[in-house]
């Protein structure tokens, strides 16, 4: 059996693109969304937008990547990919 909650983070997000990328009045549309092309190109616009462009209050008015990056460099001194990176070199 699942929990009530099991989707609720997942559903929050899909309904903030439904209302910031799909909507009629979005900035990420310019018209009819007529093929899947149109909609791919919707999606990659607001993915980035929403991980690398959105400020969120509860991460102090920062991008979530720019909380990420200050978060590994506080913990362990930089991103796990270049800590990789350099073990492996």
């Amino acid at each position: 059996m699942g929990d009530a909650y099991d989707n609720a983070a997942a559903e929050t997000v899909m309904g903030l693109f439904k209302n910031d990328a799909v909507a009629k009045n979005s900035p990420f549309r310019t018209g009819a969304l007529k093929t899947a092309s149109d909609v791919m190109e919707i999606v990659f616009e607001w993915v980035h937008w929403y991980n690398n462009q959105r400020l969120h209050s509860s991460l102090g008015h920062q991008t979530p990547e720019e909380f990420e990056q200050a978060y590994y460099a506080r913990e362990i001194g930089s991103l796990p990919d270049d800590a990789a990176n350099k073990q492996a070199a």
